[in-house]
């Protein structure tokens, strides 16, 4: 019985240690989130937002329909996009919202996006939001590794084919969503990026390291971006939203769902949360001229040592470049 009992009460300690962590965890977590503060009106602006169907990316479509710009979300399911035109419209009262059609998996749909897209008269604010994680390895019809392609070759692409009109329109911004797991790339072979060299294994290692390296892409692309657009007011910037409760994470496999599910209900933000980095880079008035940087809860960041090697952002550019087609 005395066993028992001091098994039981080491059980209760151990339950007291963790629901105390958790709390300390929650609270810190809450007090570094940041928040866009500024009332900045967008009246006469047009924005894209890509993936803005669901998750950070609807919440900023929301947030920009709020300040009256025309928001244009390019997604690839139409269906969704047609169900969120319509929600952000009658929850702002802006009816200058609208859809197209985007997968940025596949170059050739990124083409005809452009295409359509030329017609337009400005575009003053560019977020490149759309995103994949933790899916199965596999290649898509003209192949590219998905993650990656999704991540940073589709909207490397799309960024270059709407220069033009973004430098008409200036003073203009580029957002583009990256992570934190861009500093947990273990290997970067410029030449290997799609397992040119060696094919991905299926493992979740590998899916992981396929992940980091689209976000780490997403970095040297901003950095390389913001020197080739030295003299001009069109600014691009990078963001960290923090840690998500959106569904970004559908793919998991199913046995570490119940540990996600306890993280994400301590440590993640929602959505609306994680949205005010990307409309804080967007819209705020002290970003005017700032380019090239790297954003964490609307303050200016350090990024990984690897993703300030002005070289490697070079040499990604021009093997984007030769492999999307655009030179």
């Amino acid at each position: 019985m005395l066993r028992m009992d001091l098994l039981w009460q080491i059980l209760l300690a151990v339950l007291v240690v963790m629901v105390t962590c958790l709390v300390v965890v929650k609270v810190y977590v809450e007090s570094i989130k940041g928040h866009c503060t500024s009332t900045r009106d967008l009246t006469g602006k047009v924005a894209l937002i890509t993936g803005a169907n669901t998750g950070i990316g609807f919440y900023t479509a929301l947030d920009l329909a709020k300040r009256n710009a025309r928001v244009i979300l390019a997604c690839r399911d139409e269906h969704k996009a047609a169900a969120t035109v319509q929600k952000i419209q009658e929850a702002t009262g802006n009816m200058n919202v609208e859809a197209h059609r985007l997968d940025l998996s596949l170059m050739s749909s990124v083409r005809e996006f452009a295409k359509s897209f030329k017609g337009e008269e400005q575009l003053d604010i560019l977020i490149n939001n759309a995103g994949v994680a933790g899916i199965p390895y596999m290649k898509t019809v003209e192949g590219f590794d998905t993650c990656f392609a999704t991540n940073h070759l589709g909207h490397f692409l799309l960024t270059n084919l709407l220069l033009d009109l973004l430098k008409k329109s200036q003073p203009s911004r580029i957002v583009t969503v990256s992570s934190m797991a861009h500093a947990w790339t273990k290997e970067f072979d410029v030449e290997n990026l799609n397992g040119e060299k060696q094919p991905w294994s299926p493992s979740p290692g590998s899916i992981s390291q396929s992940y980091f390296r689209s976000k780490l892409a997403n970095v040297l692309f901003t950095r390389e971006l913001a020197k080739r657009l030295e003299g001009t007011d069109v600014c691009c910037n990078c963001v960290h939203p923090g840690l998500l409760r959106t569904e970004l994470l559908r793919y998991l496999p199913w046995y570490l769902k119940p540990f996600d599910h306890v993280i994400e209900a301590v440590a993640f933000k929602t959505g609306e949360e994680g949205a005010q980095t990307s409309i804080h880079c967007a819209v705020s008035e002290e970003l005017e001229g700032v380019t090239g940087r790297y954003y964490v809860d609307c303050r200016e960041a350090e990024s990984s040592l690897l993703s300030k090697d002005l070289g490697l952002a070079r040499q990604l550019w021009e093997y984007s470049e030769r492999v999307t087609g655009l030179k």
